[in-house]
């Protein structure tokens, strides 16, 4: 984990596992018509780096699962260290927007009929944002880990004597529905208060709206976007305390007063379709799964399965967008 020493509560609860430097990118991309498998794009969490110590790991674990894996990690800044600061600091749309520019464009990527998303904690739902507002490359396999696909609902407190820290986060909790907090701290713009949701549907910058949870004004393309997914893989960590709710990663609700979850299916999210996750799931497209551990806590087998099993040529050759 990467110590993150400041801003505002939530980035010491979502830092994810620490990644490790960039993973050499290969020249050559393989032929529709070849049996490699199809590029990975990866986008890391909160406090994390696309060259932090850790991420050579998971393109060596891509590789060794599927022999000739491209993989690409998403970046907001060449400079590491302001792309980590990027992840807390920032306005999520505009984060977006470059992304979309960025895979669009790249020498490798923008040539790829398909590639493969793996998104770890708030990466994942960046991710998705990426699949419903502009998709090209169209992304075939959406994988995510610990996201907060139904946003967070707390802030964890923070260390006595860190003062940055404290004065972003007392900021944060009184002034969370501004336009300078939901333009400028990443976390915020995620986060949904089930008791006061009109002040979420009202203000939210990025959440209620790839969530289409604005009725009557919903975008179809995030719905159809989404819908073009062959697979959409949700992994909840079993022991997280981390995300509140962690049951966010199923895209559930959850009441703070009664604790009670009302999980997707039950949701008007999925009954009325909004998003099309109710497509997928009929059409077996959508699976939910678990990850025994703490937020972020990813064992070497867990991942090896999951590029196999998701990522793998058999799959990637026999499913077409």
């Amino acid at each position: 984990m990467a110590a993150l020493g400041g801003i505002f509560t939530i980035i010491l609860g979502l830092i994810s596992f620490s990644f490790a430097g960039l993973l050499p990118q290969r020249p050559l991309l393989p032929s529709p018509q070849s049996s490699a498998p199809l590029p990975l794009v990866v986008w890391h969490g909160l406090g994390d780096n696309y060259k932090a110590e850790g991420l050579r790991s998971i393109g060596d674990i891509a590789e060794r699962a599927n022999p000739g894996t491209y993989t690409y990690f998403i970046r907001l800044d060449e400079d590491p260290s302001s792309d980590r600061t990027a992840t807390f600091l920032g306005n999520v749309t505009e984060q977006i927007s470059k992304v979309c520019n960025d895979l669009a464009t790249h020498p490798v990527l923008s040539k790829a009929s398909a590639i493969n998303a793996l998104g770890f904690s708030q990466g994942g739902q960046f991710l998705r944002a990426y699949v419903e507002r502009c998709n090209h490359p169209p992304v075939r396999t959406l994988v995510t880990f610990g996201s907060q696909h139904n946003g967070i609902s707390e802030f964890q407190n923070c260390g006595e004597n860190d003062w940055v820290c404290q004065s972003w986060d007392g900021y944060l909790k009184r002034n969370t529905w501004s336009h300078f907090v939901q333009s400028r701290l990443v976390p915020a713009q995620y986060y949904r208060d089930p008791e006061d949701l009109q002040g979420y549907l009202d203000n939210s910058n990025f959440l209620a709206d790839i969530n289409n949870e604005r009725v009557g004004s919903g975008n179809a393309t995030y719905k159809e976007n989404l819908k073009k997914l062959k697979r959409f893989v949700m992994y909840m960590f079993s022991e997280d305390v981390t995300v509140v709710p962690k049951e966010s990663a199923w895209f559930a609700d959850y009441n703070k007063t009664s604790e009670e979850i009302t999980w997707l299916k039950e949701r008007r999210i999925y009954k009325e379709d909004w998003l099309g996750l109710k497509w997928l799931d009929k059409h077996n497209r959508l699976e939910y799964k678990i990850a025994e551990g703490k937020h972020m806590q990813l064992s070497e087998e867990l991942l090896s399965d999951t590029f196999r099993q998701y990522f793998g040529v058999n799959r990637a050759s026999n499913e077409k967008i």
